[in-house]
């Protein structure tokens, strides 16, 4: 076998003239779909799969000997992937010439932009995001994969087609009127990567490089907010006028090297010197330096004869669990930055003459008049696909402001278009054509009018093109009354992960006790400024021995943007000793517990003034009707106003009031066996109700477990528990087919770690797990949900709030319950649901419905002290430790563990 696979590559080395070999491997199965007709000159072409081995193959992808009629012609035609199982693209061998090739693009997408045998790529790329594979020019070496990386294509996350694009620069070689098959090989292989590349775009769109003069730079530069990826390869691209290309990583100021090439090179994919590593916060940083000697006008940012491009190809890998296949960069957001640019970005890489190859583009267009200029450009494309699609990308489908209107407001998203149209135009004109002199004559006026019409129209073409296709979302209906309920079940993959964009993990406020969503979906932190519950906070008879401490004089309550983590408003100052849990109720009210006070209070959110409600007795622990003990959560039924309440640390109880907060009734008692019964507790921490089905599903915290029970007779209903779980279930929070948790931290010697769990609410069973990247979990002490699966998650030990998205797709399947069918749902990670609109599910407030500096906040606020806010304090049963780690209280039979380091 090894000497065949050896064969067999040296065979497709071999082949590196558009001639192609007959392969000998003839007798093997072929790819099945019908394949198109080939010139004689481009035999061996009708793309078979080649079996290498039993997990391995290789396919060619060729032009179907094309004939391009004028230089600077773009052509793309595409193959479907021959299998419906993942697989992954292992090694590239191109095949083409520069004397006739300008450069090759290959795009994964998964549906093409045209099903011809070739098209002109100004029809489009793809119909859906296309995504940068490979990239070749001027006589360019095969690029090598590191040993278990691969670009990830099939299955139901990877790319359904490959699109060739072949840039003919020069057509002179086309005199003969040969048939072209330039192309590419493909080794691929079944067995799972554990290593998946992508690949990284850094690239101008706006440089501006003046006639005559001698040196001009082009800089680009991005924070990085993604997971790892680790550099392994890079390619620069410019035309004729670029220099020397240089990018890199910049970290805590430092600058390091990705990599430093001349553009008039061969343009490889060429290894970086010494493996480079970009993590969440780093800049990554390019720079091209560019002449405009001989030039007789000023050169813009195209893809014709007379333009230029800067453009930085950054190939990497992640671990395929976090992988994104495709980045890009085209601002500049950091200019200041590069006034310490390492100097040998500035200084141009020697050529020897005998090592220049010319570009595909004319070697006469360094000295065209303006004339001529322009009759080129009428028949040009404005820039080569790979950079039109990420131009089009960031400025229809990725840029912040314009996103989600396009996403979910179809009435808006018509009215923002023609803006964005006019925006593109100007970005990639040239010149600005508006302004010609008064001394060109009509006709040339009359040709820029038409050229700036046929550019504005190319931009329409792909834009209609190119653009993602909607989420496809549907509502779930509510049963009727009498004909039963429904719960959705989700099914196949739901993933999230860490919003690594989301700046709230820098907000650090007191312990984050308690986390809620208010009714227009704004994140609601309660915390403890600075105090904190220590072995000194309680006596034996649970009564709070700081009250000279006064009562908190900062306010604790902070409503917080989703998106941007900024403090919308606070309040809740001068209330509260020890704050425990919130929730909030349909109509907007705060309903916290302070385990100080022994107290229960419904709060006016845009009123300052006296609570709306108190249940308890102040400072008076106890277990009657009118008291409680250190309460934790508060659960508000939203049909009927029922108040539920979890009391607490020294009763092991539910309460439940009337919406005037009139005493009903109570259920639970106190465990005192390893192996607890049904309606036993020890420390009910957390509440979530499930109102179309009538549950109140209860955080059992030491019993490391989850109860649920019927609300009308209080009937237990059943049990959720895991070994993952550990010991502990600190917080849950549930919405429609969903119940999301979080633990506690191992016991010593335990294995099970701190993290957060999605489950399936049907059947109980774990469907996902998840941490944070940036810092970690604690003492994760309250989760709250959203509709479309963004998570929070407080951590009382860390002070941290952080904000998990979904990653991966998510199905419900439809359910019949007592004759009720639920309509599916779907919906794409490419277009996850936002927060503010494109509802799926009814909203479920409170529990149901990335971290931040609060030092920052009040220390800028008159009167406030940075006190309490920038410590970092432990919270063990919602009380401090002692610096050694252990307990003040005997609330663990074993001490804790010392933290993990911060990922």
């Amino acid at each position: 076998m090894a000497g065949f696979r050896s064969l067999l590559v040296l065979l497709l080395v071999f082949q590196s003239s558009c001639l192609g070999f007959r392969s000998p491997l003839s007798v093997f199965k072929r790819f099945k779909e019908t394949t198109r007709s080939f010139s004689n000159e481009c035999l061996g072409t009708t793309r078979p799969v080649i079996p290498v081995d039993s997990s391995d193959f290789a396919l060619d992808i060729r032009m179907p000997g094309v004939i391009p009629k004028q230089s600077d012609t773009y052509f793309c035609m595409s193959v479907h992937l021959p299998m419906d199982e993942e697989a992954f693209v292992i090694d590239f061998k191109p095949h083409a010439s520069m004397d006739t090739v300008h450069h090759m693009l290959l795009f994964g997408c998964n549906m093409p932009a045209s099903t011809e045998n070739y098209w002109f790529c100004d029809e489009g790329t793809c119909t859906d995001k296309a995504n940068i594979l490979y990239a070749w020019a001027r006589n360019a070496p095969p690029t090598r994969l590191p040993k278990g990386v691969g670009f990830r294509v099939g299955g139901e996350t990877g790319s359904k087609y490959f699109v060739l694009q072949v840039h003919y620069g020069d057509i002179s070689a086309f005199r003969d009127n040969h048939k072209d098959c330039s192309g590419v090989s493909l080794h691929l292989t079944r067995l799972p990567q554990p290593l998946i590349a992508g690949m990284y775009l850094m690239m101008s769109v706006d440089t501006v490089i003046p006639a005559g003069e001698k040196v001009v730079n082009s800089d680009i530069s991005c924070h990085y907010k993604k997971y790892p990826m680790h550099v392994f390869a890079y390619r620069v691209h410019t035309h004729h006028l670029g220099k020397v290309v240089s990018g890199y990583r910049v970290r805590n100021g430092q600058w390091t090297l990705i990599g430093h090439q001349s553009p008039q090179l061969p343009q490889a994919f060429y290894p970086v010197e010494h493996p480079v590593d970009v993590s969440f916060g780093d800049i990554l940083a390019a720079r091209c330096v560019f002449t405009g000697e001989g030039r007789t006008e000023a050169t813009h940012i195209g893809g014709t004869s007379s333009d230029e491009m800067c453009n930085l190809y950054i190939m990497y890998y992640m671990e395929a669990k976090h992988a994104v296949s495709f980045m890009t960069c085209t601002q500049n957001i950091a200019p200041d930055l590069f006034r310490t640019i390492p100097p040998e970005a500035n200084i141009p890489i020697p050529v020897k003459s005998d090592m220049v190859m010319m570009h595909g583009h004319h070697k006469e267009t360094v000295n065209k008049d303006k004339t001529s200029v322009l009759q080129q450009s009428k028949r040009e494309e404005v820039l080569e696909q790979g950079d039109f699609y990420s131009l089009l990308s960031k400025l229809l489908g990725e840029r912040e402001d314009v996103v989600h209107v396009h996403k979910y407001n179809p009435t808006e998203k018509a009215e923002s278009e023609s803006d964005l149209v006019a925006e593109i135009a100007n970005v990639v004109q040239k010149k600005d054509l508006g302004q010609s002199d008064a001394r060109e004559s009509a006709e040339h006026e009359r040709d820029n009018a038409l050229l700036v019409r046929d550019r504005i129209h190319k931009f329409h073409k792909l834009a209609s093109t190119l653009r993602p296709a909607e989420s496809r979302v549907l509502s779930l209906q509510q049963p009727l009354p009498g004909e039963g309920t429904w719960e959705p079940e989700h099914t196949g993959d739901f993933h999230v992960e860490e919003a690594l964009d989301w700046p709230g993990v820098y907000l650090l406020p007191g312990q984050v006790s308690g986390i809620a969503l208010d009714p227009t979906n704004n994140l609601v932190i309660f915390h403890r400024g600075n105090h904190v519950w220590d072995g000194n906070s309680f006596d034996s008879k649970f009564i709070y021995q700081q009250r000279g401490l006064g009562p908190i004089e900062e306010d604790t309550i902070l409503v917080i943007d989703p998106n941007n983590a900024a403090v919308l408003q606070s309040s809740g100052k001068n209330l509260f000793y020890l704050p425990h849990g919130l929730s909030i109720d349909k109509d907007g009210n705060y309903w916290v517990t302070d385990v100080a006070l022994h107290q229960v209070f419904k709060l006016n959110a845009n009123n300052e003034e006296a609570p709306l409600l108190i249940l308890g007795k102040s400072m008076q622990p106890g277990s009657d009707q009118n008291h409680f003990c250190q309460p934790t959560d508060v659960a508000v039924d939203p049909d009927t106003g029922t108040i539920y309440v979890s009391d607490g640390y020294c009763n092991s109880r539910i309460v439940q009031f009337s919406p005037s907060g009139k005493f009903i009734t109570q259920w639970g008692e106190e465990s005192t066996e390893s192996n607890p019964k049904p309606g036993q507790f020890s420390v009910p921490h957390s509440l979530a109700l499930v109102p179309h089905l009538g549950q109140l599903c209860v955080a059992d915290r030491e019993n490391g477990r989850i109860q649920c029970f019927k609300t009308d007779t209080k009937e237990f209903v059943r049990e959720i528990k895991h070994a993952s779980f550990g010991r502990n279930v600190f917080a849950i929070s549930y919405i429609p087919g969903l119940l999301f948790a979080v633990n506690g931290k191992p016991y010593f010697e335990d294995q099970e770690p701190v993290q957060g769990f999605v489950m399936n609410f049907s059947n109980g069973e774990i469907i996902d797990v998840f941490k944070p990247v940036r810092k970690h979990f604690d003492m994760p002490h309250d989760i709250t949900a959203s509709e479309d699966g963004t998570v929070y998650v407080g951590d009382a030990h860390t002070n941290t709030v952080w904000k998990f998205t979904t990653t991966e797709k998510m199905e419900h399947r439809s359910v019949k319950k007592a004759g009720i069918e639920v309509q599916e749902i779907r919906a794409d990670s490419e277009h996850k649901l936002e927060g503010s609109s494109g509802r799926v599910l009814g909203r479920l407030r409170g529990k149901g419905s990335g971290g931040l500096n609060l030092g920052n906040f009040f220390a800028s606020r008159k009167g406030y002290s940075r006190k309490g806010f920038d410590r970092l304090s432990t919270e063990g049963s919602d009380q401090e430790k002692d610096d050694d780690g252990s307990e003040s209280e005997e609330e663990y039979s074993a001490p804790l563990p010392v933290p993990a380091p911060s990922s």
